[in-house]
């Protein structure tokens, strides 16, 4: 692999060539030559399961040239066939889960943006089914929580975590995500009123990301999402809060980094000011080497080299192909998190909020009345000292 001495498997070469933004010829060629090895299939296609890469696997291995000289076998093209019309029935109904949600909200006056998901499939690969398709996930304003609570319960979604309203209140300023299950399953519908909890000390500025939402296309319907710019910090993100786990995130970034009017200028006055400048330069290395995206040169003008971040990319690069999960309880967990912050007042404010800011596990450890609701501090202190004592 290239910046580590790591060597790859061929099922690991597929799935980076698959999802590569190379040329399609280029490509082919490359998928071509390592079909010419001993594939395990089964292994290769949870894979491809577990990192939300399965449409794009079938797309790149079932056309053009590959289907031509019938390259794989046909019982595991065709067993990926069946994943990929099942992928495509669930984004169906999630496409009308969607509409019907979205435009029930839009009647009551309540403005939410969907994104990742159905929107991002359509946004970057201009197809529903060619991104693996999870749950339904929507911006919303915090003030907006309970009347929105109300309204998608009128659509038969009901919360999946309980609280009173004292806990709630605390809730929107620590947490930042509401799950809804719904008749297709739980935790269905997802609304989120931050990027990520509190804790991490990334805080966005969600009333700006609704003022440069751009309209999108999802399914026929035209609905809000946010600038390409925002996704870019957005997804980066979420990427190094679960220490880009999944390939399907590259894969959406590598495109991000494709589009040719990106304004890498303002993203990366962005990223200064919110202290994440370190993890869109990580996140950036790895849709380079692992998915060969090129970086523009506009992205190395506005975002500075930084010789820690290349070091935590080779890092974070054999973690990803050691297919080992990552405790994100564990103290290792959280150094990583300290260490991806460029600013030490970032690191501290991530520290103490780690620290000291309590949330359902705690109100759900022990009950305390309204009166001592400050004391929750000290019951996350504790919990989360013993957590990392067991990790």
């Amino acid at each position: 692999m290239p910046g580590t001495g790591v060597a790859i498997n061929p099922e690991w070469a597929l799935l980076f060539a698959a999802c590569s933004t190379k040329p399609s010829e280029e490509k082919a060629i490359a998928l071509q030559s390592l079909l010419k090895q001993t594939i395990r299939w089964k292994f290769l296609f949870a894979m491809a399961e577990r990192h939300g890469l399965q449409p794009l696997l079938y797309q790149a291995l079932s056309g053009g040239r590959l289907a031509d000289e019938q390259a794989v076998p046909a019982e595991e093209l065709h067993a990926l066939q069946r994943a990929y019309q099942t992928n495509l029935h669930k984004a169906l109904l999630l496409s009308r889960e969607l509409i019907r949600i979205v435009d029930h909200l839009t009647a009551l006056g309540i403005e939410v943006m969907p994104y990742k998901g159905l929107a991002l499939a359509e946004a970057l690969y201009g197809d529903i089914a060619s991104r693996q398709t999870g749950d339904i996930d929507l911006l919303i304003r915090p003030r907006d929580l309970p009347r929105i609570r109300q309204a998608v319960g009128e659509l038969g979604y009901k919360p999946h975590l309980t609280l009173s309203p004292t806990h709630e209140r605390a809730y929107l300023k620590s947490g930042y995500e509401y799950a809804f299950d719904g008749a297709a399953g739980a935790n269905l519908l997802e609304v989120q009123w931050a990027i990520q909890p509190r804790f991490y000390a990334v805080d966005f500025d969600m009333d700006g990301l609704f003022r440069r939402a751009i309209v999108l296309t999802v399914a026929g319907h035209p609905m809000k999402t946010p600038s390409a710019e925002d996704l870019f910090l957005v997804l980066s993100v979420h990427a190094a809060k679960h220490v880009w786990a999944r390939l399907v995130w590259l894969c959406d970034i590598a495109r991000l980094m494709n589009l040719p009017n990106l304004n890498w200028e303002w993203i990366g006055s962005q990223a200064r000011e919110l202290g994440v400048l370190r993890i869109l330069q990580v996140t950036i290395l790895l849709a380079n080497r692992l998915l060969g995206a090129v970086t523009p040169a506009a992205a190395q003008q506005f975002l500075p080299e930084d010789p820690s971040a290349v070091a935590l990319g080779e890092e974070i690069q054999n973690y990803i192909v050691s297919e080992s999960a990552f405790n994100t309880e564990s103290a290792a967990y959280f150094r990583l998190m300290i260490r991806l912050r460029e600013r030490p007042g970032d690191r501290l404010r991530f520290l103490q909020r780690l620290v000291f800011t309590p949330g359902p596990g705690e109100w759900n450890a022990v009950h305390l009345p309204v009166p001592l609701f400050p004391l929750y501090r000290l019951v996350r202190l504790a919990r989360l000292a013993a957590r990392i004592a067991r990790a």
